[in-house]
């Protein structure tokens, strides 16, 4: 274990940890509104819209790719705003990136499309989605951050864990909003401005988040270090030469969380669409799933207080690899209570038990003054890996298999034995779970 956040003397001051973890976790459902509304849209409308082709196919390709540029973004916001977090505070990050990327969403709504300005359509949608990717970046690592520094160590699987419930927030806003629409406009009229008008609705989203994150105080840890001088200079180059193998296993364990979300809940509507399974039958079970994984996230946190983060994480891991087969085969009956079923099981259970644990154990795993530029170094890249590669080959292994799912499976099983491994070699870092193995050990 390289850090347990400094063992932390945080008061159980409840009130003031849930007011932070609720900031957090709106920026962090402003950051996954953009992920999933541009999903969604990338599937339904943009291939005709910004990528015109008289193969669908390659439209929704084109599409998809420019879905992944933003994550080439992250790693560079990662290592910016990770800088900015460690040197001038949490709280000043977090500002800027959800202005940054709740300003680049609604932005999306207001572009012209290929019809109206040709390529500079596409160009510009590009242009926005780096610029979104660049604060993403460092968006999750500040918010994830911030409310484990303010937790008690005891309770910190469970309170850091909130953060992350802003994720399935996040994708059930666009995906209701997308619904509604679908139900209440004609096609045309969607594919004409109806599509415009979940980004545009992104602007209530940043404007509440900023409100709540303009009231909250800097992380109590980083004013400490701040107060005695001793933040680092250049933290990213710290992280990298001191803890290079924290990062690279970090990166490893963060890949099955990463690709599965994104295949389970965007590359699916893909593979649905190219085997003409029921769309309403995927999103409808996919929201059920989602809005369990609500409930399921701080209940996997609280678990991985009392049994340790590798537990948890592992079992979730090898759960997605497991039922990946499955997974596709329950949704190839195009059957919705087993398509149901399916979602429930890899993303109620398989990926809460993955996510659930990161909020707490990246941040356990580096000294203060490095933290902000860890956590974010490991979440970038494991993203840019796991989602945003993903995003880039999808359709095209969909192509080469003619639409069958053992190309998807494959992906899936390769990245998260990756990931087991990686996992494996990871330190635990649990206050509880460590003090107990200290007891048994005959530490006093």
């Amino acid at each position: 274990m390289v850090s347990s956040v400094d063992n932390i003397n945080a008061a159980d001051n409840t009130p003031v940890i849930k007011r932070v973890a609720t900031a957090s976790a709106i920026g962090t459902a402003a950051e996954y509104y953009d992920f999933f509304a541009y999903g969604t849209a990338a599937v339904l409308f943009f291939g005709h819209l910004f990528f015109p082709s008289t193969d669908p196919l390659i439209s929704t390709l084109a599409a998809f790719a420019t879905y992944a540029v933003g994550f080439l973004a992250r790693p560079l916001g990662g290592i910016v705003f990770g800088h900015i977090g460690d040197k001038v505070g949490r709280k000043k990050a977090l500002v800027i990136t959800i202005l940054i990327v709740g300003l680049g969403t609604f932005c999306i709504g207001l572009l012209p499309t290929y019809e109206k300005i040709g390529i500079w359509a596409p160009v510009l949608l590009i242009l926005i989605r780096v610029l979104q990717g660049f604060g993403v970046g460092g968006e999750q690592a500040g918010a994830v951050l911030m409310t484990a520094e303010y937790s008690m160590p005891a309770r910190r699987g469970y309170f850091a864990s909130w953060v992350q419930i802003g994720a399935p927030t996040g994708f059930l806003l666009p995906m209701a909003l997308f619904a509604i629409l679908n139900m209440t406009l004609s096609a045309e009229a969607m594919m004409d401005y109806g599509w415009r008008i979940p980004f545009l609705l992104s602007a209530l989203l940043v404007i509440v988040g900023l409100f709540i994150r303009l009231r909250i105080d800097e992380s109590p840890v980083f004013a400490q270090i701040r107060e005695t001088k001793t933040a680092e200079s250049r933290p990213v180059i710290e992280v990298l030469r001191d803890y290079p193998g924290i990062v690279v296993k970090g990166v490893c364990a963060k890949l099955i969380e990463a690709c599965t979300f994104a295949m389970f809940t965007v590359i699916v509507l893909a593979y649905g669409k190219a085997n003409n399974l029921s769309a309403n039958y995927l999103m409808d079970a996919m929201i059920v799933a989602v809005l369990l994984e609500i409930f399921a996230i701080p209940a996997m946190g609280a678990l991985s207080d009392r049994i340790g983060r590798k537990p948890v994480y592992i079992t979730g891991a090898v759960l997605q690899i497991i039922a990946i087969i499955p997974f596709f085969m329950a949704i190839n009956q195009d059957s919705f209570w087993l398509t149901q079923l399916a979602m429930i099981l890899v993303i109620t259970f398989g990926h809460s038990m993955c996510y659930a644990p990161q909020a707490s154990w990246f941040p356990e795993l580096f000294p203060t003054h490095i933290r902000c530029s860890g956590i974010a170094l490991i979440w970038q890249l494991g993203s840019l890996i796991g989602s945003g590669v993903l995003g880039l080959v999808a359709v095209k292994i969909l192509q080469a298999t003619g639409g069958h799912y053992y190309g998807m499976a494959g992906y899936v099983i390769v990245l998260g034995v990756i990931s087991v491994v990686g996992l494996i070699a990871m330190p635990e870092t649990a206050p509880r779970k460590l003090k107990r193995e200290y007891q048994q050990w005959g530490g006093h």
